[in-house]
């Protein structure tokens, strides 16, 4: 089966825009396929589990923010590169990886974060 990386790429960015923006439930129905395999060890496994930590990140957090700063895509898997701006001015760097099935939705995730400090050692951008 090849895979429209292209089309993958914007699913997985819209899927994450919406769910983190506070429609998960929406994005699963539009995005997730009959199957969600959840690796972050704060979100449960399932559709429910996810909606439910969204729904939750949503109401305690309703002023954060994301951009995209870049999407990749190979064979079955778009992996996202993201900052978001949480309340008090925390700001975080995302790597998030999307499995996708045969009909080009999502059913697998893994992702990690890490705050950006105010300086590096080595004088470079997160980006």
């Amino acid at each position: 089966m090849k895979h429209d990386l292209e089309a993958n790429k914007q699913t997985a960015i819209a899927f994450y825009r919406m769910a983190y923006l506070g429609e998960p439930a929406r994005a699963v129905d539009l995005y997730v396929g009959a199957e969600y395999i959840q690796h972050n060890p704060l979100v449960g496994n399932g559709k429910a589990a996810f909606i439910e930590y969204f729904d939750e990140m949503a109401k305690s957090y309703p002023e954060k923010s994301i951009q995209f700063v870049r999407a990749v895509a190979e064979r079955d898997l778009v992996a996202l590169h993201t900052h978001q701006t949480w309340p008090g001015g925390e700001e975080y760097v995302t790597m998030d990886f999307f499995r996708f099935d045969e009909a080009g939705k999502i059913v697998e995730h893994w992702d990690s974060i890490q705050e950006i400090p105010e300086e590096t050692r080595n004088g470079n951008a997160m980006y």
